[in-house]
């Protein structure tokens, strides 16, 4: 009796949260496992290196003659080398950014449509493993390989600080923004393969929505910008910048913008002309000491005196109006880009789970919701 008493195990009830995302490891696992096996994925990991390394190269000539150009045309070449940098930099988050916006939504195309072709799903619904374990480990599986594709880009990225120019927390941002695109669009996939039966249609319906959010959003605001009414002051309005949340390249922009110096650049001139002009630098210059007249910001037209107030009180001299201009131009949309993404990516989340089991969908019960009122009433 004591041997048989030995061998019972008691259980303890696991929490409802972690039976809901038990079985994500095990899927990620199997998943990796298939995509990871053999040596085409370290292959193209080194392709996608070599290319990275070549474009940074082709960026860096491509800078290097431009400020070469205008040195002799009697331009301003002092930062130099920053500016090489900032070009690369710039450069290379774009290229990633496209890159992570075509490769994210085609890696979750297929990620549960497949498993219903291979009547394969099925099987996976009556394990004990949850609809919401089933979404996220399909989703974070698919998106694995581009989180290794994006961190394996880090050593190139990080050569631009050899010119200067760019600062490690700006690097950080880009890659924030990177990652957030990657979960953000490659939800869009997972949602659309749980709708429909077939990869094609999946694939398909995941790229004209991907479209629809990266480009369309910027012909929508230009049209709107376009066409608005125009103010008392004889300007136009500017449509809401919400319609460009979802677009990871003015994201980007505005991160390039953080860069630039005095906020005055390619950049922070999207930027600008998407937010307006930055709320913290007033155009209320001071007198002028030194001789010179009054130039924009309140500084001296020759330079010799520099003197800038602030909304809040205060003035700031000649070192501290480029910081100040810097601050005002960054982190003024990425991340409202950001959480833009995350809150679709939730939301796309929660409606793939529904999609995935019939039997345990969530479904509005409005006799269940009276009672439960009349019964905290009572």
């Amino acid at each position: 009796m004591s041997t048989i008493a030995a061998r019972i195990q008691l259980r303890r009830p696991r929490l409802r949260a972690f039976r809901a995302t038990s079985g994500i490891t095990a899927i990620i696992v199997k998943e990796l496992r298939g995509r990871m096996r053999g040596r085409r994925a370290f292959v193209v990991l080194t392709i996608h290196v070599l290319l990275l390394t070549l474009l940074a190269w082709m960026f860096l000539r491509l800078n290097e003659e431009s400020i070469a150009n205008q040195g002799s045309l009697g331009g301003q070449t002092t930062y130099a080398s920053a500016s090489v940098g900032r070009g690369i930099f710039f450069g290379l988050m774009m290229l990633q950014t496209l890159m992570v916006a075509v490769l994210a939504p085609a890696a979750t195309a297929g990620a549960i449509s497949s498993e219903r072709e291979h009547q394969t799903l099925e099987l996976l619904a009556v394990t004990p493993i949850s609809s919401l374990a089933i979404v996220l480990g399909k989703l974070l599986s698919a998106l694995a390989w581009l989180f290794v594709l994006i961190l394996a880009s880090i050593p190139v990225t990080a050569l631009v600080f050899v010119f200067g120019g760019v600062a490690p927390d700006d690097m950080i941002r880009a890659y924030v923004v990177l990652f957030a695109t990657v979960i953000g669009l490659g939800s869009v996939g997972i949602f659309f393969s749980t709708l429909t039966r077939r990869t094609g249609a999946s694939t398909g319906l995941t790229f004209v929505v991907t479209l629809a959010v990266v480009v369309g959003s910027v012909f929508l605001w230009i049209f709107l910008s376009n066409t608005s009414e125009v103010s008392s002051t004889g300007l136009r309005r500017q449509p809401p910048e919400a319609l460009l949340y979802l677009n990871p390249f003015v994201a980007q922009a505005d991160v390039a913008c953080g860069t630039e110096e005095g906020g005055f650049g390619d950049s922070c001139n999207i930027i600008s002309g998407i937010l307006g002009s930055p709320d913290q630098v007033f155009p209320q210059p001071m007198p002028v000491f030194g001789g010179g007249g009054v130039g924009v910001g309140g500084a001296a037209a020759d330079g010799t005196t520099r003197i800038l107030t602030l909304k809040g009180g205060g003035v700031i001299g000649n070192d501290a109006i480029g910081a100040a201009v810097i601050d005002a131009f960054r982190d003024r949309f990425w991340p409202k880009s950001v959480l833009s993404f995350l809150l679709l990516a939730t939301v796309m989340t929660f409606l793939s789970v529904q999609f995935v089991s019939p039997t345990r969908r969530w479904r509005p019960s409005l006799p269940g919701l009276v009672r439960r009122i009349r019964g905290r009433s009572a």
